[in-house]
């Protein structure tokens, strides 16, 4: 597996992210992502460079919905998509079966503050 992550809640919120861990610092972890998501046929639309956070947040558009993909220098990378959950739980479940992802299950415990 190339790639590790965790389908997890955001901080004391309902909703779910993918937090990726592991492999984000491959320079072809973008690349790599949107091809595993191809079925959806992703779209990036727009890119916001943070510097002063050292973030790269990619504002997606598929036939799922809206999404953003964000990459920092610690080498984390997020998918979120706070309106529409259901585009989650798709993108998680084309995750599964991809090999070069690996899901790595989270007690949702762990994220109330």
């Amino acid at each position: 597996m190339k790639y590790k992550y965790h389908f997890r809640p955001a901080y004391n919120c309902e909703h779910l992210l993918i937090e990726i861990f592991s492999g984000v610092e491959d320079k072809n972890f973008i690349t790599d992502l949107l091809d595993s998501l191809k079925e959806i046929n992703p779209e990036i639309e727009s890119i916001m460079d943070l510097w002063m956070n050292d973030e790269i947040i990619f504002q997606v558009k598929s036939d799922i919905g809206l999404f953003s993909i964000s990459k920092d220098i610690w080498d984390f990378s997020f998918i979120e998509s706070e309106k529409d959950q259901e585009c989650m739980n798709r993108i998680n479940s084309i995750l599964l079966k991809n090999i070069n992802f690996q899901k790595i299950e989270v007690d949702f415990e762990n994220y109330k503050l």
